[in-house]
């Protein structure tokens, strides 16, 4: 069956109205329907829908969103107005949309956990009275959290790539997080082509940045669960009387956590009011049981509570890992504590025959935990899903499943990266105007190896020995401190491996390394010594605020470097008038790395300046003269710094130069 759609206005805009493939999000692409959509709504996200009467002289479809997570509490939901603008039939394009999405929300709201479902009435065993009670309000929080289990939801928006894209809310609050990808925005979008519309921009800046999204909607989804409140309320003594300070949400927790104190509560207040309630149980053995202390001979007794010290707390509770009908072996740890007879006492036996001390102390612990944990949407299959006598309904047996699921996958080898296929024609031209073997390559080619092996070997065996039952490297390779003849030049002999030349080359080569590394990490110019002025924490010893403009100014370079190649690597001839935009954009961008490098010239002859006439006034003042160390930072600093990327610039523009020539002559 075909997708309904229709022509559309949105926001005095022409566009087409319709929805995704997979009929998940409802969506409107301006005219002329071959880009992006620049609205997307998600089906799971839309309240309501509202259309004009059959009679009203316009048609129109309203459309009200959910307000989204990253809005906050108390925002007010988003409408959407689209009117059906066609000449034949708008009104029948309208219904049909319509219809649709309102089979499509039905559908999603028999699924969805949060819709009330009607529930049978009650039967005898329920609580007296006419008002509500705790343990009503902590069945209804159980009977969601069963739906919730149950319930076969869609999957997260933060999942879905083409979600994410259109997320324009989650966009702009990643933008507002982090300043400089604001402003690596700011500056791709002033500086695109005008051919380029503002939805085409955004899809394509946001298509290399999905992973950054999903982290950001990841987090703002993330919300505070359930902990061991007992632990965090602590009560104190202020002047010889007992404080105790407790919120609504405090209490509400207590008694989900604690269907004992639950049930005491239930049937002690309003015999006694809430505040003798809380102070005598917090006060009590039982409490000191709950929160996992050890009780002591000294604690206080009391009546209401000490009877109390041996009752089950776990009544009314329901988990879905102990109401399953087979735990795995792997995981059941009562009855690895049966077949090993004893607690924690190995293949020995167990002499004593009586339980430790803290063993209360571990089960009320791990009675809590498992409560807490009930209430966390499970992120492994159910143990009690699709179980058979011989295996589970994936094909493995039980045993292999639950051992795969407890994987420390942090220990497996790296995975194989999953590059970025390109589709590439004409491969061979990219690699034409290379040179077939390096000067290196060539030497090594007209040498015969048996040759090569025969003088390594004559080599190993004039090897002397150093005394010590070593072989001396020095006299191995030839180094002779003593000799000149290598520094004589009316003598030409062929150098080696020890030759002084030979050495001091090799020297010259891992020094210029690190200088150079080290200017490119830190900006200390190795000439300049240590606490000269020029010494700064700028890289090349660029000035700080022209080292932050050519962080932007790559960054924005580096983004037009990637739409041009992703326009140009993909054989699209509809794409011949964007390209040429960013083939333009790439000119442009080696123009302003250009005027950074004479603005910081500039610079760099201020400095100049003011170095000479320090200089000039000191030797006026101590007739002594001063060494003269020009500063780094210039224009050659900035070009060296921009090598890389202007060798990408320069290597996409001939490859476009070239290609644009190649068709010009064959029209």
């Amino acid at each position: 069956m075909a997708l309904p759609r229709g022509r559309t206005t949105y926001k005095k805009k022409d566009g087409i109205l319709t929805l995704t493939d997979d009929r998940a999000a409802l969506i409107w692409t301006p005219m002329p329907a071959t880009g992006p959509p620049t609205v997307s709504l998600a089906v799971e996200n839309i309240s309501n829908l509202q259309q004009t009467p059959d009679g009203a002289p316009k048609v129109i479809l309203r459309v009200i969103e959910k307000p989204r997570a990253s809005a906050g509490e108390g925002a007010a939901p988003s409408n959407f107005l689209f009117q059906f603008t066609s000449p034949t039939d708008a009104r029948a394009e309208a219904n049909a949309v319509r219809d649709l999405l309102s089979q499509l929300l039905a559908h999603a709201r028999e699924n969805d956990p949060s819709v009330p479902k009607p529930t049978r009435a009650a039967g005898s065993n329920g609580t007296d009275g006419g008002g509500p009670s705790a343990d009503a309000a902590v069945s209804s929080a159980a009977m969601s959290f069963a739906n919730t289990v149950n319930a076969k939801a869609a999957p997260p928006k933060w999942f879905d790539d083409e979600v994410l894209k259109t997320d324009t809310e989650l966009q702009k609050s990643l933008l507002e997080k982090d300043k400089k990808l604001a402003q690596t925005y700011k500056d791709a979008f002033d500086l695109r082509p005008d051919s380029i519309v503002e939805a085409a921009f955004q899809a394509r800046f946001w298509s290399t940045r999905v992973g950054l999204l999903r982290a950001h909607a990841i987090e703002l989804n993330q919300k505070k669960g359930a902990y061991n409140v007992l632990s965090t309320i602590k009560p104190r003594t202020e002047d010889g009387q007992f404080k105790l300070s407790l919120t609504s949400e405090q209490i509400s927790m207590i008694l989900q956590q604690h269907p004992l104190v639950r049930r005491l509560y239930n049937e002690n207040v309003p015999k006694l009011s809430e505040s003798e309630f809380w102070s005598r149980f917090f006060l009590s053995k039982l409490s000191k049981k709950l929160r996992g202390e050890r009780m002591t001979e000294n604690d206080n007794p009391d009546a209401l509570f000490d009877r109390y010290l041996n009752a089950d707390n776990t009544f009314g509770f329901s988990s879905k890992i102990t109401a399953a009908q087979k735990v795995p072996h792997v995981i059941d740890l009562e009855a690895n504590e049966e077949n090993q007879g004893g607690f924690k006492s190995g293949n020995r036996k167990d002499v004593e025959m009586r339980p430790r001390g803290n063993i209360p102390i571990i089960k009320t612990l791990n009675s809590l935990s498992e409560k807490i944990m009930a209430n966390v949407a499970p992120s492994d299959l159910d143990p009690a899903a699709g179980i058979s006598v011989t295996g589970s309904a994936d094909g493995l047996a039980d045993e292999t499943r639950t051992f795969d699921e407890l994987t420390l996958r942090d220990l497996r080898g790296d995975t194989e990266a999953a590059r970025v296929m390109l589709n590439v024609k004409e491969q061979n031209k990219f690699f034409s105007n290379h040179e077939g073997q390096s000067d290196e390559a060539r030497i090594y080619e007209k040498q015969v190896p048996s040759e090569v092996l025969f003088e390594v070997h004559a080599d190993l065996e004039t090897f002397e020995d150093d005394g010590a039952g070593g072989i001396d490297l020095r006299r191995a390779i030839g180094v002779d401190d003593d000799s000149e003849s290598d520094l004589d030049g009316a003598i030409k002999k062929p150098s080696h491996v020890g030759a002084r030349s030979a050495r001091r080359q090799a020297q010259t080569q891992i020094l210029d390394g690190m200088r150079k590394k080290r200017t490119e990490t830190a900006g200390i110019s190795i000439s300049a010594g240590i606490g000269s002025e020029d010494a700064d924490a700028s890289p090349m010893s660029i000035p700080p605020e022209i080292a932050q403009r050519c962080t932007l100014t790559n960054a924005t370079t580096t983004e037009f470097l990637r739409q041009f190649w992703s326009a140009f690597l993909s054989g699209d001839p509809a794409r011949t008038r964007e390209l040429a935009y960013y083939a333009e954009s790439l000119r442009r961008s080696a123009d302003r790395i250009d005027s950074l490098a004479a603005e910081a010239e500039v610079v760099r002859q201020k400095v100049i300046e003011r170095r000479k006439a320090e200089i000039r006034e000191h030797y006026e003042r101590t007739r002594k003269k001063l060494r003269w160390q020009p500063p780094k930072g210039g224009k050659d600093s900035v070009l060296a710094l921009f090598e890389p990327t202007l060798t990408g610039v320069n290597g996409a523009l001939e490859m476009y130069v070239a290609a644009l020539g190649e068709e010009k002559g064959r029209a």
